[in-house]
């Protein structure tokens, strides 16, 4: 059941929903990493509604949202943050400039502006040092957060099991990632993910 919801909460970061995963590759999965991604699916769901909550009812009348947790809020904060880098992070991967570490974060390499992409140049040429590393601070700050809020959802999981939370996000997101992408795998060495074919 653990890992479902740390399965779920992974594919929130990735910002894909459960729609995106492949039914083969769910059947491959651990309890613990299905109930991870359970997780994560669920504050998808839950972040789509709170951006479609209407201010008012069916007759006309202002209606007030409904109360939510500070951590509540903060995660789907997290969530929109990671849905509006997402493009951004994907070119910063194709660049070079960022791999998928084992603990389940953005890791930052040197800004390289050689031998750049004719495609990805004026996007390359439009970020500072300064703004890429303020770009994957804020992606990272977001997935500690959903990590966290899959942890606190799940009554068998506790801030000590973030470790094993936070390989299965890894797992995840190396999953996602596009080939080319940098991978870190289990023992630290970096890779880069290979075609599927």
């Amino acid at each position: 059941m653990k890992k479902l919801f740390i399965c779920l909460a992974l594919t929130v970061m990735s910002g894909c929903t459960l729609a995106d995963v492949k039914v083969e590759m769910l059947s491959e999965r651990t309890a613990l990493e299905n109930q991870v991604l359970g997780s994560y699916n669920a504050l998808d769901s839950q972040m789509l509604l709170a951006a479609s909550v209407r201010g008012v009812d069916s007759s006309g009348n202002i209606t007030r949202p409904p109360e939510h947790s500070r951590e509540y809020k903060d995660t789907i904060s997290a969530m929109q943050i990671l849905d509006f880098h997402a493009d951004d992070l994907d070119r910063f991967k194709r660049l070079g400039w960022a791999g998928e570490n084992n603990q389940g974060l953005v890791e930052p390499f040197s800004i390289d502006r050689n031998d750049v992409p004719e495609d990805l140049k004026a996007f390359a040429d439009r970020y500072s040092a300064e703004e890429f590393e303020y770009v994957i601070s804020k992606i990272n700050e977001s997935r500690k957060q959903i990590m966290m809020r899959v942890i606190h959802m799940n009554e068998d999981l506790d801030e000590s099991d973030l470790p094993e939370v936070q390989k299965i996000f890894a797992k995840i997101n190396a999953e996602k990632a596009d080939p080319g992408v940098k991978i870190q795998d289990a023992a630290g060495n970096w890779l880069t993910k290979k075609d599927a074919s």
